[in-house]
């Protein structure tokens, strides 16, 4: 009796994480999501000169993108996550350099890694399994 109760608490706790997972992965896509429209908008200010509103589009990106740091699991994450790290340390240092001195050519870089990042991440509901369905080893 106990096992079979063990099992229906472990097939509950799959079904949970496997939400858990996709909940996660949305809400950072909309992360990302939120720091391409900020960079994309201090582009057009700065374009128009709109020091003010670049600034705000700029610091609002800085904040998203401290978010996704602290949203990094540094434990389980290994390499991948000090390697997320430090990119976004360089983003944000760079989004510094763009607020100071309206570089265009640093905020199409930041920005076209962000769209690749946000891509990438997109394809990571693909990779988990949906509840109920097994999971394969390798053997």
């Amino acid at each position: 009796m106990n096992a079979q109760r063990a099992l229906k608490s472990y097939g509950s706790v799959k079904v949970v994480a496997g939400v858990a997972t996709a909940n996660n992965v949305e809400l950072i896509m909309m992360l990302f999501d939120g720091l391409i429209e900020s960079l994309s908008l201090a582009r057009g200010h700065i374009q128009h000169g709109s020091i003010e509103l670049k600034n705000r589009a700029l610091q609002r990106a800085s904040r998203i993108v401290l978010g996704l740091q602290n949203a990094l699991d540094q434990e389980r994450g290994g390499d991948l996550a000090r390697n997320l790290a430090d990119l976004y340390n360089y983003v944000v240092r760079r989004i510094i350099d763009i607020n100071a001195h309206n570089d265009l050519q640093a905020l199409d870089e930041i920005s076209s890694m962000m769209i690749d990042i946000r891509n990438a991440w997109q394809q990571v509901p693909a990779l988990v399994p949906a509840p109920g369905v097994p999971v394969r080893m390798a053997s």
